[in-house]
């Protein structure tokens, strides 16, 4: 499959609150993304997560690193090339209720992007619309209603909608049902696949909720502090989790039945202060399986033994 997306070396940093120093939100973060997968991005509140996904769309600016978009350098793009390439990297937001403006009418909502790129007519728009609607499962009906008329699942359907309206190529799902009840969270990923299937899309989905990243991931990124400490294909990383901090998460997700994974592995502490992160290893300070090296001495990444050659863990147990 060809690469729609690349990613090398990415560092985002934001001022410290005492102004006195920075905090480095994304810190060297490399991967690739291929046209029609999806690729999952993990990690507690605070990793890095969305912030990385910003920086690739530029929403947030990064500090260094090259974001290639089929083989453009985005970083490098004037204002009115980047516009235009906006057009096929859309995103949706985690909260529904608070990414839709709750003045304008959905069709109103659907029709602002292809008005802002001047795409078609009042009356091809119009018909965009309905057909938008259509795709995400409401009715064409739904585009004389405002927001506030709608529940939070058909929200999130709104704001896919809307993600889809310049037929994109890579789409951001950041945490798209964790606002949700857990009866529509299942709905909405069905959705997701769905549409993935049709439109050929390529996903960056993100999310803390490692059972659902499993159903919807082809690929699994997991984030501390800002950097990737294992990342391979979805199989992979479920069949046998690596790093100590991954192992702890799939171990917390809820089993169905006895007999499944292994036990709850219960991390000590807190995820620490990014201003002041730890050295080394930072994640030394709650590993159980923490070494005297791990305290002074970062990890390399390497391939995990005897797993797919595309497992990659950073962590000294390796």
């Amino acid at each position: 499959m060809t690469s729609l997306l690349e990613v090398r070396d990415l560092r985002t940093e934001f001022h410290a609150r005492d102004g006195a120093g920075t905090v480095r939100a994304v810190d060297g973060v490399s991967f690739s993304l291929a046209a029609g997968a999806t690729l999952g991005i993990v990690g507690e509140s605070g990793c890095g997560k969305s912030t990385l996904a910003r920086s690739i769309l530029r929403l947030v600016e990064p500090k260094s690193g090259t974001i290639l978009f089929e083989g453009e350098d985005v970083r490098a793009l004037p204002q009115r090339r980047l516009a235009s390439l906006r057009r096929h990297m859309q995103i949706v937001f985690q909260d529904p209720y608070a990414s839709l403006d709750p003045r304008q009418s959905v069709g109103a909502i659907l029709a602002e992007p292809l008005e802002i790129h001047r795409i078609g007519n009042r009356s091809s728009r119009r018909a965009r619309v309905a057909e938008l609607l259509d795709l995400v499962g409401l009715g064409k009906e739904a585009a004389e209603k405002f927001p506030h008329e709608f529940s939070g699942g058909q929200r999130q359907r709104i704001g896919i909608a809307r993600a889809l309206s310049l037929s994109p190529k890579l789409v951001v799902a950041d945490e798209p049902v964790s606002a949700l009840d857990v009866s529509i969270q299942s709905q909405i990923l069905n959705l997701l696949v769905s549409l993935r299937e049709r439109l050929g899309l390529s996903y960056l989905f993100i999310s803390h909720d490692l059972a659902v990243v499993e159903h919807i991931s082809d690929w699994v990124l997991v984030m501390y502090l800002g950097r990737i400490v294992e990342s391979g294909p979805v199989e992979a990383i479920y069949a046998r989790p690596s790093h100590p901090y991954t192992q702890a998460l799939i171990s917390a997700i809820p089993q169905a039945a006895a007999g499944g994974r292994a036990g709850r592995i219960v991390l000590a502490g807190d995820v620490p202060d990014p201003e002041h992160p730890p050295p080394g290893c930072p994640f030394h300070p709650r590993c159980p399986k923490a070494m005297p090296r791990c305290a002074t001495e970062p990890p390399a990444e390497r391939a995990v033994p005897a797993s797919a050659s595309t497992h990659r863990v950073v962590c000294h147990l390796f």
